[in-house]
């Protein structure tokens, strides 16, 4: 029996019945005594990714976005989107039920500031927004009139009549050979932030952070290798760990039990009470805390204390051990990248090739690794005026034949043990017109800029993003994403705190992990991205330098599409870091290659005065 593929290509997507599932919220609200209600795409910790249990949203309203809210009123129902999801929303859901609103023109905040009645009672599940987004929302009504009131139990859970049951993945222990440090090690590095915060504890609520400080994996949701659980780490005493047991085996129990007090689910409310009695100070993750977390603490008499989480920047700087498995990885991965890329090439010609194809051969050559644990997030893989959606999931319904004249995106990743991986490839199928060679260029331009930049230590992501931008900004166009996004340690592919963007503001760090992704998008016609991982590493000596320097080491090994460069465009230091990165792709991957794939790669990385 075939493997199961870890991305589906059908349309979870379901609006025939949202009219009638809106009613039922409808009438769920009105015995409650509630004027409208909120329904946002988030679970308990706030995770990219979400267990069916927890998609909500998308049950209620047919949007199966990774971000969006609802507001639910007696006469009106709202879904509120960024300009990834346009497209998608208008797509997914019933426009006689639902109003859609970009984000960008007007917030959920707004819109209650603006829409919601006076003397309206607007209800929240505590345990699904952060305590910052409360603190918003409640501005919001009051200036409206209103009240924002918490509810609990949810009351969309209350008509959910078959909600999926909460995950079980099964925990396992992240080996010592690919975490390098020990769980002890790091509680102890945790217990001194807390002094120094002068917190009595401190709540994770990020399950990635609970996977990285006890070295565990696991597997409640899609693409990122978490448990879902809660953690306290006081300064003085053991930690616990709030976690079904059920996901536990006898050995996995054993070594946490060495590390932690295991507590089940339904004790996580009552300690925090405790604690609150106790006149404790908490020390909560502004990014993750559900705003029911603070309520239990300061209800009981303690002191919730906000900020960001200590644990979150020891993660981002990744250790020896984690940064050879990452180079490993991308090696690995490279190789397979560039066989499909070969097969790509020789079967796009053909004109029978799909979207779905593409996607499916791609994870096959991963899978041939014998290492790949998961894909890292589902592949995006659009083809002409598909490849213009940022966010684009090919689904049975949208899948498109990829067809010569036209340019193909392909952003992918995989889940290794020793590291997670992240690549974009645009590759031109037959003959790429004047302009997509020009556009390609000054993208290709913004990612040398990245890649070659030396900075002082101590540079923001916000410094460096628009490095990547000022080829395409000389001829007036830009791109509307982030130039670059961390990336965890076989954990989530979009990782904090650290990015390259306009609201980076966090110092780039010696051994962080992050993408180098500009782009450029004509909507209705091409996308192009070219993206690498890279790791802050010392810059090489810089003669009379009076600041301590760093730079960029590029991990992710793969040949950039030649047929879309216009060498006249390129300075001759940047044709020159093109070549160097060929001639690195090559000599790292042939051996990894069989014959045929070792000449593709070898005709696909010559230099460049060569054509």
């Amino acid at each position: 029996m075939a493997e199961a593929r870890f991305q589906s290509f059908e349309d979870a997507s379901d609006r025939s019945a949202t009219g009638l599932r809106l009613a039922a919220l409808r009438a769920e609200l009105t015995r409650r005594d509630l004027s409208g209600f909120i329904v946002p795409r988030a679970d308990r910790h706030q995770n990219e990714y979400v267990p069916p249990s927890e998609e909500r949203l998308a049950w209620l309203t047919g949007f199966t976005g990774s971000a969006g809210s609802a507001i639910v009123l007696a006469e009106r129902a709202v879904l509120f989107i960024d300009g990834r999801y346009a497209l998608q929303a208008h797509a997914q859901v019933d426009a006689n039920l639902y109003g859609i609103e970009n984000v960008a023109d007007r917030t959920l905040e707004a819109w209650i500031e603006e829409s919601l009645p006076a003397g309206a009672t607007l209800g929240y599940d505590p345990w699904l927004h952060t305590v910052d987004a409360v603190e918003r929302l409640s501005k919001a009504c009051a200036a409206a009139g209103a009240t924002l009131a918490p509810v609990d139990p949810n009351p969309l859970d209350a008509i959910w009549d078959t909600r999926p049951a909460a995950p079980l993945g099964a925990v396992v222990l992240h080996d010592l050979r690919f975490a390098g440090e020990p769980a002890d090690t790091k509680l102890a590095r945790i217990r001194a932030e807390v002094a120094k915060l002068r917190a009595d504890a401190l709540l994770i609520s990020d399950p990635q952070a609970i996977a990285w400080a006890l070295n565990i994996r696991g597997a409640d949701v899609a693409h990122t290798p978490i448990a879902l659980a809660f953690a306290l780490v006081p300064g003085d005493g053991r930690p616990a760990l709030y976690i079904d047991g059920r996901k536990l085996d006898n050995a996995v129990r054993h070594a946490l039990e060495a590390l932690a007090d295991m507590r089940e689910p339904d004790a996580f409310a009552r300690d925090l009470a405790a604690l609150g009695a106790a006149r404790k100070r908490l020390r909560l993750d502004q990014a993750t805390a559900a705003d029911a977390i603070q309520r239990i603490v300061t209800e009981a008499g303690g002191t919730a204390l906000r900020g960001p989480d200590p644990i979150a920047l020891m993660k981002a700087v990744k250790n020896e051990t984690e940064i050879s498995g990452a180079r490993a990885a991308h090696r690995r991965d490279g190789a397979a990248v560039t066989r499909f890329l070969a097969w790509f090439e020789r079967e796009a010609a053909t004109g029978v090739l799909s979207e779905i194809d593409a996607v499916e051969a791609l994870e096959d050559f991963r899978r041939q690794t014998k290492a790949l644990k998961d894909i890292a997030f589902p592949t995006i893989a659009g083809a002409g005026p598909n490849g213009a959606i940022v966010h684009y999931r090919v689904t049975r319904t949208s899948n498109r034949r990829i067809a010569p004249g036209e340019l193909f995106l392909v952003d992918s990743g995989a889940q290794y043990e020793d590291g997670t991986t992240d690549i974009t490839r645009t590759v031109a199928v037959g003959t790429p017109t004047a302009e997509m060679r020009e556009r390609f260029t000054r993208v290709l331009k913004g990612h040398i800029a990245i890649a070659t930049a030396v900075f002082p230590d101590g540079t923001t992501g916000a410094q460096l993003d628009s490095f990547a931008r000022v080829p395409l900004w000389a001829a007036g166009i830009d791109f509307d994403h982030g130039t670059g996004h961390g990336v965890g340690s076989y954990l989530s592919v979009h990782e904090g705190p650290a990015r390259i963007s306009k609201l980076g503001t966090t110092a780039l760090k010696r051994g962080m992990i992050l993408s180098n992704e500009p782009g450029y998008y004509k909507a209705g016609a091409y996308g192009i991205r070219i993206e690498n991982l890279v790791l802050v590493t010392p810059a090489p000596p810089v003669a009379g330098a009076e600041k301590l320097l760093n730079a960029f080491e590029t991990l992710t090994l793969a040949p950039i599409d030649r047929r879309l460069i216009e060498p006249a465009l390129l300075t001759r230091a940047e044709a020159a870091w093109l070549d160097a990165y060929h001639a690195r792709v090559r000599t790292a991957l042939v051996p990894l290659l069989d014959a045929a794939a070792a000449a593709w790669l070898d005709a696909a990385t010559r230099p460049l005065a060569q054509d």
